[in-house]
């Protein structure tokens, strides 16, 4: 997760859209697949920018909805709906689990800073988490029922979706294999 922009101002979200896909053009090298957005990002502008750099922005296209709706189609939706909560998930997460909803600070820069650190903590949460994920698939004869647990709800680092904007997924994996 990582933190672009903090405002206590008023403004409207959908013209960060491009800001964001090109900080994340600049820390990976490429454009990402895809950009599972809120409908707010949405707007024709920001669709004609992604498409220019063939960048597949996800929700329903602007416009009467198609009659007829192929399977491809459908299971896309399904997809894109199904990063999209995970993402929505982890915001309650932050709330939640961290605390969030409980910055306090009475000053700009010292809420900014309570965010910032509770992000990195978020961060480095599931950096750890993923830590003991590679350790527990290593030697699995010292896994326990917990660490079991633990390692089949959470991802690798090198999951097969890794390429896509403002996500971050979390789904089982098979601790089974080998790794290199």
């Amino acid at each position: 997760m990582f933190l672009e922009r903090i405002s206590w101002d008023n403004f409207n979200e959908s013209g960060d859209l491009k800001a964001q896909v090109e900080a994340f053009k600049i820390y990976t090298g490429y454009y990402p697949e895809s950009v599972h957005a809120d409908r707010i990002y949405r707007t024709r502008e920001n669709r004609a920018w992604c498409k220019e750099r063939g960048i597949r922005i996800s929700g329903p296209p602007l416009g009467r909805p198609p009659a007829i709706v192929s399977k491809e189609t459908k299971k896309q939706a399904w997809e894109d709906e199904r990063i999209r909560n995970s993402i929505e998930g982890k915001f309650g997460q932050g709330k939640r689990r961290f605390s969030l909803n409980r910055v306090m600070a009475k000053l700009d820069n010292t809420s900014g800073t309570a965010i910032a650190i509770t992000f990195l903590v978020m961060n480095l949460s599931t950096w750890l988490r993923r830590v003991f994920c590679v350790f527990f698939c290593r030697f699995p004869k010292i896994r326990s029922g917990y660490a079991s647990m633990i390692v089949k709800n959470y991802i690798l680092v090198n999951y097969k979706n890794q390429n896509l904007c403002f996500a971050e997924l979390e789904s089982p994996i098979n601790c089974d294999r080998d790794f290199p």
